[in-house]
């Protein structure tokens, strides 16, 4: 089945906008953005296996393979030029996705890295792991980053049908190592919540270390799913960004 879900179709469109879900997120969290963003870009949302329309496919557990096989579908759409957003767990998803088509001679034009700590200070061990925890535990961790993810595990009923890949994108991230090699050349800017308890502004400005071109901070009022309220601002700076009007 497709990586890709598009919710508008724009063949005339300038540019093309790859987006990437957070742990235990699915493509549909990017659903209204092509309601709302300019004529001139096409949103595609990535669909990570064993979810949603893909949920009879295995779970994949590894993040740099994760990358690869995105990767892989996405070189055959770099026809236009492309930037990728990514959310969380989906920012370093989107970040080793960078470093593939780059190594393959078609970087991205920006990436967009949300909510999420550089690649190289990843500082787990701070936190504690949570992918092997409990149900309980699991369920607690995603409560205190918000989001609607933590609504529907709050539903006893649907934590056995969510928690398996919710539990695999945890331990995806929690796993994850940058490996050695040399940083892209892609622009990115960080975009956080000033009350996000998952990275803070010290931490996110590290991300200038993550790449060999121009980076950027923005900061928005809001938690880790700063993203939601803010999606109208979001947008514009995305636009304004991509000089995309």
């Amino acid at each position: 089945m497709s990586w890709f879900r598009c919710a508008d179709s724009r063949p005339w469109a300038s540019l093309r906008l790859f987006c990437f879900p957070h742990a235990g997120g699915s493509a549909v969290a990017y659903r209204s953005w092509a309601k709302e963003i300019a004529p001139a870009i096409e949103v595609h949302a990535v669909q990570y296996p064993g979810r949603a329309d893909r949920l009879t496919e295995p779970l994949i557990d590894d993040l740099h393979r994760l990358a690869r096989l995105i990767a892989g579908a996405l070189a055959p759409m770099m026809d236009r030029p492309t930037a990728l957003f990514g959310h969380s767990m989906g920012a370093i998803v989107a970040y080793e996705t960078a470093r593939l088509l780059e190594e393959r001679g078609a970087p991205p034009l920006h990436l967009f890295a949300s909510g999420a700590r550089p690649p190289h200070r990843r500082d787990v061990d701070e936190e504690g792991r949570v992918g092997d925890a409990d149900d309980d535990t699991l369920v607690e961790a995603l409560t205190h980053l918000g989001g609607s993810d933590a609504e529907v595990l709050a539903d006893p009923e649907l934590r056995d049908f969510v928690l398996p890949y919710v539990r695999n994108d945890f331990r995806l991230i929690e796993n994850y190592e940058r490996r050695p090699g040399p940083n892209p050349s892609v622009p990115v800017t960080a975009v956080i919540g000033d009350h996000d308890p998952h990275v803070n502004e010290e931490r996110a400005r590290e991300w200038a270390d993550a790449t060999e071109g121009t980076f950027a901070l923005k900061v928005f009022e809001g938690d880790h799913f700063y993203l939601v309220p803010r999606q109208s601002e979001l947008l514009r700076e995305i636009q304004r960004t991509l000089n995309v009007q």
